[in-house]
C-alpha cells in the first residue's frame, strides 16, 4: 500500500507527531527558521549588514557619552583660561624615559619677532601626568548624584595644569570637553523631535487614510501647504520669531517644536497611501465584521502590516534632525551660548581667521558626519532588516 505524504513534506521524511515541541517551540523536524518570531527573523538579517552593525556600535557609543558626559569630559562646558586662548591639541604620550604613565607637555608662548602673531610651542620641561578616575570640578551625574570624578584628566586636582587633547577656542575652553557635552544637546534633540513628528505623522496620516473624505482633504491640504514652503526660509523664519529674551531651556523647546511642524508632512503622506490600500484587504474587513473598534483595527490590525518601513523611518529621521538642528545654530538662529551643540560649537568656525588660526575648530563638524553616517548606515539596515520580502 503507497503511504500518503502530508503536503509540503518530503517523502523520505519521518511524520511529524503532533505532540513533539523541541527546547525552541517548534515541532521537532521543523526548521528553527519556520517558528522563529518575527523579532528574531529581523536581528538574523540585521546581523547580516556589516554596516548597520558598525552604525550600531557608533550609535551606541555616541548616546553613551550624551548619558554620561559629565563624567566623561575633563572639565565642564563653561570652564575657560583666557591665557591659553587657541591653545593647540596636545599629544598624550604612554612612555617616559622607560617609565609607563599617560601624560602630556605643556605649553610655552610664542611671538614672531616679524608679525607679532601669538603662537604656542610644545615646552618638554613642563610634564602633565594624565590619570583615569582623577578628581576635578564638582558635577551632578543625571543632576542627582554629585560627583567630582572624572573618567580622564589631569592628575592634582584643580591645582593641576590644564590639558587641551583637542585644542582650546578663543577663550581658552577645552573644546574636547565642550564636544562632549555638545553631544548630549545634539543627539537629545534628534530623538525628541523625531518623536514628536513621528507621532504626528502617523496619527495625522493614520486619520486622512482612514476616514477619507473632508477629513483626508483637509489634512492633505495642510501637508501640501507645509510642503509648499521651501524648508530653509521657514527656519530662518520661525527661528527668527523666537524672542531674544528668551533663555536656553525656551530656545531648546522651540526649536524642537520647529523642526517637528516641518519633519511629519513626508511621513503623513506614506502613512496614509498605506492606509489607503490596507483598509480594502480581507482581514480589515474581516475584523471589522467581527465588531473590532476602529481603534484595533488601526494598531492592532493594519499598522504592524508596515511596521518595518516606520521602524526605517525613524531611524532615517533622526540625522535629518541633527543635521537641521546644526544648520540652525551654525548660522545664529537656533540654540545660543551658553547651550553647548555641536552647531554652537561650529559658530566658531564661521571666522576665516580664527580658522587659519585654530583649525582644530572645525572637529565638531567630524562628530556631526560620524554621527549621520551611523545612524544612516543603521537605518539602512533595518529597513532591509525588516523587509518581509528579503527573509
Amino acid at each position: 500500500m503507497t503511504q500518503m505524504v502530508p503536503i509540503g513534506q518530503q517523502p523520505d521524511t519521518p511524520p511529524v507527531a503532533a505532540s513533539g515541541v523541541d527546547a525552541a517551540g517548534g515541532r521537532k523536524g521543523e526548521a528553527t527558521v519556520a517558528v522563529a518570531p518575527q523579532w528574531k527573523l529581523v536581528w538574523w538579517g540585521f546581523k547580516r549588514h556589516r554596516l548597520a552593525m558598525a552604525g550600531l556600535v557608533v550609535t551606541l557609543a555616541i548616546y553613551l557619552v550624551a548619558i554620561f558626559a559629565e563624567f566623561l569630559a575633563p572639565y565642564s562646558s563653561g570652564h575657560y583660561d583666557p591665557d591659553y586662548a587657541y591653545a593647540p591639541p596636545q599629544r598624550v604620550h604612554v612612555v617616559d624615559n622607560g617609565d609607563w604613565g599617560l601624560f602630556t607637555y605643556g605649553y610655552s608662548a610664542t611671538q614672531d619677532p616679524d608679525t607679532l602673531a601669538l603662537g604656542w610651542k610644545t615646552d618638554k620641561n613642563k610634564k602633565i601626568p594624565i590619570g583615569l578616575f582623577v578628581q576635578g570640578e564638582k558635577y551632578k551625574l543625571f543632576g542627582l548624584f554629585p560627583s567630582d570624578i572624572h573618567l580622564i584628566g589631569p592628575k592634582g586636582g584643580a591645582q593641576a595644569a590644564p590639558i587641551y587633547l583637542s585644542g582650546a577656542d578663543r577663550t581658552g575652553r577645552d573644546l574636547f570637553s565642550r564636544m562632549i557635552h555638545g553631544t548630549r544637546v545634539s543627539m537629545s534633540i534628534g530623538l525628541v523631535g523625531v518623536a514628536v513628528a513621528f507621532v504626528l505623522g502617523v496619527v495625522l496620516g493614520g486619520i486622512s487614510g482612514f476616514f477619507g473624505g473632508l477629513i483626508d482633504g483637509a489634512i492633505q491640504r495642510t501637508v501640501e501647504f507645509f510642503m509648499s514652503i521651501p524648508t530653509l526660509p521657514l527656519w530662518l523664519g520661525l527661528a527668527a520669531a523666537m524672542p531674544p529674551g528668551w533663555g536656553p531651556l525656551k530656545r531648546y523647546f522651540a526649536v524642537t517644536v520647529i523642526l517637528s511642524m516641518i519633519a511629519w508632512t513626508a511621513l503623513a503622506r506614506v502613512v496614509r497611501s498605506r492606509f489607503l490600500s490596507l483598509r480594502e484587504e480581507e482581514f480589515v474587513t474581516a475584523a471589522r465584521v467581527d465588531g473590532a473598534s476602529q481603534p484595533r483595527i488601526i494598531f492592532r490590525h493594519m499598522m504592524p502590516s508596515f511596521s518595518s518601513y516606520l521602524i526605517a523611518s525613524l531611524t532615517l529621521s533622526i540625522p535629518h534632525m541633527i543635521l537641521a538642528e546644526t544648520a540652525l545654530s551654525f548660522l545664529g538662529l537656533g540654540l545660543q551660548a551658553p547651550v553647548v551643540s555641536w552647531g554652537v560649537l561650529l559658530q566658531e568656525a564661521q571666522n576665516i581667521r580664527a580658522i587659519s588660526t585654530a583649525p582644530w575648530l572645525m572637529l565638531p563638524g567630524v562628530l556631526v558626519v560620524i554621527a549621520v553616517l551611523a545612524l544612516n548606515f543603521l537605518g539602512d539596515g533595518l529597513r532591509d532588516a525588516a523587509d518581509p520580502y528579503k527573509h
